[in-house]
């Protein structure tokens, strides 16, 4: 295989990509809702499609391209996918909904005047719904295959 032309490693460049594609998506999905584009998206956690499922399924996508379903690289990907899937969906969204919580219970005690000011806003937007996980297996699905022939090439 010849060397990719962003990272000198084509998996790794459709990876990228993928995520890529995900997070641009993220920037601009407020258009259709009648807001503004928000660029700040490009670099934050959350939301759909997931950037984590749609790099990882891009890279094994990629793997099973150029490798096969009984390569090793096809079996460490497969599971490093599914440790990054399961934490997207159960781990960090559930660390997301404790943020809230925590959130809300500050704001909570602060309106009392004999506790002292706590200053704590801890960030609620980490982890995925099962339907933002879904949508970006597609999209690493369907940029993987579309750049099949960059991996072969």
């Amino acid at each position: 295989m010849s060397t990719g032309i962003i990272f000198g490693n084509r998996i790794l460049d459709v990876a990228v990509i993928a995520c890529f594609a995900a997070q641009f998506y993220k920037v601009f999905s407020p258009l259709f809702m009648g807001r503004k584009a928000s660029w700040v998206r490009l670099f934050q956690t959350g939301g759909m499609p997931s950037s984590h499922a749609s790099t990882v399924v891009a890279l094994v996508t990629s793997i099973v391209l150029l490798k096969g379903m009984a390569s090793a690289e096809f079996a460490i990907s497969m599971v490093f996918a599914s440790i990054v899937l399961y934490d997207a969906t159960g781990i960090r969204r559930a660390a997301g909904e404790h943020a809230k919580a925590l959130n809300r219970l500050v704001k909570s005690i602060e309106h009392k005047d004999d506790f002292e000011k706590i200053e704590a806003n801890f960030k609620e937007f980490l982890g995925h719904t099962p339907m933002e996980v879904f949508w970006g297996c597609v999209l690493g699905l369907i940029i993987g295959v579309a750049f099949k022939g960059y991996l072969l090439g």
